[in-house]
Parts: structure tokens; C-alpha cells; sequence
């Protein structure tokens, strides 16, 4: 099975209502917001979303009904404050929320990486955090003292979607800034879409081993799309679009206004090429886009 596919056929391949898929792993960069876009306009329902400091991605994905739970350290407008439809659907449909803190996620990833059912840790000791949370258990040091800690539940995604600046064919991926917890969601999850902003030969992958973050072996499918991580940044490429985020923080402060988004950014546009003319030329030259040959394995373009 080929792995270089269009992202229309890699979301109707790999993302089945019901899955758990983990997005937003690098924080707040490299959203991966052209696949959640491609996952709305398929419909995908009843998903559980996995993700740290989730920004408005899974708010997005909440808005059209494609989430049943949530699992994450937490979700909003990292810019702006409240992100209205996550609210909206806790206060008013009893949205599943389970509320790790972001170094429990990242160890319930890592558990799941690493093939164990738990690892221990401090954190969230003397909080609510772990009251009534699944994703906890208390546990006590074997050796002295013997300390109570937490055991954190391993997480194991159905699918992990990253995106990263340059990939070839087979998967193998190059990915530099911040990683969050991308490397522990990539490896256990069971499945994993890599969408790039370019696909480059499998020789500039290896002229350069040490910025492979992800093996292509562990890759399901891979996808080219330019500026597919819009409005998040992408080192290298372009700038976070701190306009958009504004924009949509008072166009989605009721339900009415953020269908009238959806309509206009997701469901009114075919794929990222027709969103990015919706953006306007200008408006990306204005973010700094720019695009490498990458011809020499130290021409990054920094």
C-alpha cells in the first residue's frame, strides 16, 4: 500500500468514527488543523481527542460534532482565553472530559510507548486532578521510603496525526522546534498520518539522520500540504497568525456564529489550497511563508 496520499484518502482510510486520535502534540505549534478540517467535512463521529495544551483544533472539531470525549491537559485559545464551543458542549451536553495535567498526558503516552500499563509519578499529588479519574491510581513506592505516588493509566491512541516541515514517501520525517510530546504520541499510537509541508527525496532525510524524529516504519500514510498547519507556526515556514486566532475567539461566542465559521472555513472550502486563497496571498506573505529547495543537507533555511 502506497504511503504518499492525498489527505482526502488518508482520513477515509485511517480515521473510523469511534477511534482515539491524538493531535496537537507539539503545543502550540504544528497543529495539524488541515487534517481535523478534513476529518470534519468526512463527519467523523464519536471521537476521543488526546492532547496537551489543546488549542482550537479540537475546539473546532467540537463545534461540528465529531467528538464524544476528551482527553487533555487543556483545551482553548491559548491566545484569547475560553474556547466557546469546548464550554458550550461540557455545560450544555455533558461533553466527557477527563483532566490530566500536561506531564500525566505525557506519561500516559509514554506508557503506551513503551508497552507497560502505568508509570509513577508525583504529580498531581495533594490536588482534585485525580479525583474520579480512571486515568489514576494510587500506588506506593516498593522501595524506602514508601512514598504514595500516582500510577498514570498507559494511553494508546487508534491514530497520532503530526505535522512536521519535510517527510519522503516512505514516512521518514524531519521535524525541528518544539517537539512536545510528539515522539511518545507517534509511538503509541497504532496508527500514524504524517502530513508535511513538503516531500522531499529520501536522500535529504538520510544527509541528515539526527532531525529524523519519526521512522517511516512506523508511518501509515503521509501527506504534502503546504501550510497545512495554519494558523499554528511552523519553523521554518511560516509565523503563528495571532489575527486568525483573535478572529475566531469573537466569531465563535455563540453557536450561530460558529456554524457561520464552520461554514466558511471549513465546510465552504474543498481542501488547503482553496483555504489558502480564502486567506489571500498577501495575507500569507505577510506570515513569512517561505519555501526551501533543501538541496544541501545544511541549507534548512533558517
Amino acid at each position: 500500500m502506497p504511503k504518499l496520499l492525498p489527505m482526502e484518502e488518508a482520513i477515509r482510510r485511517f480515521v473510523a468514527d469511534g477511534n482515539s486520535i491524538a493531535l496537537g502534540l507539539q503545543m502550540e505549534q504544528m497543529i495539524p488543523f488541515a487534517a481535523g478540517h478534513e476529518i470534519i467535512r468526512q463527519q467523523k463521529r464519536g471521537l476521543t481527542v488526546i492532547g496537551p495544551i489543546s488549542d482550537i483544533l479540537f475546539d473546532q472539531l467540537i463545534a461540528a460534532g465529531c467528538v464524544e470525549q476528551v482527553i487533555a491537559a487543556w483545551v482553548g485559545n491559548v491566545m484569547m482565553g475560553s474556547a466557546y464551543n469546548f464550554r458550550r458542549a461540557v455545560e450544555q451536553h455533558g461533553l466527557k472530559v477527563f483532566n490530566l495535567t500536561n506531564f500525566a498526558l505525557a506519561l500516559a503516552l509514554e506508557a503506551g510507548a513503551m508497552g507497560v500499563p502505568f508509570l509513577p509519578t508525583r504529580t498531581a499529588l495533594g490536588s482534585d486532578t485525580a479525583k474520579g479519574n480512571h486515568f489514576f491510581y494510587p500506588v506506593f513506592s516498593p522501595f524506602s521510603p514508601k512514598e504514595q505516588l500516582w500510577a498514570v493509566r498507559a494511553l494508546h491512541p487508534d491514530l497520532t496525526i503530526v505535522h512536521v516541515q519535510r517527510a519522503d514517501q516512505e514516512g521518514n520525517a524531519h521535524c525541528w522546534g518544539n517537539l512536545g510530546v510528539m515522539l511518545e504520541g507517534v509511538r503509541a499510537a497504532k496508527r500514524v498520518i504524517v502530513v508535511a509541508e513538503e516531500i522531499v527525496d529520501e536522500s535529504v532525510i538520510s544527509s541528515d539522520p539526527n532531525r529524523t524524529a519519526i521512522p517511516g516504519f512506523l508511518v501509515s500514510a503521509v501527506v504534502e500540504c503546504p501550510y497545512g498547519a495554519h494558523p499554528s507556526p511552523v519553523q521554518g515556514h511560516y509565523n503563528r497568525d495571532h489575527r486568525f486566532f483573535r478572529e475566531y475567539h469573537e466569531e465563535t461566542k455563540t453557536k450561530d456564529r460558529s456554524d457561520a465559521w464552520l461554514e466558511r472555513w471549513i465546510y465552504g472550502v474543498r481542501d488547503r489550497h482553496a483555504y489558502r486563497e480564502r486567506i489571500g496571498s498577501g495575507r500569507i506573505s505577510d506570515l513569512g511563508v517561505k519555501r526551501h529547495a533543501y538541496a544541501a543537507a545544511t541549507d534548512f533555511g533558517f
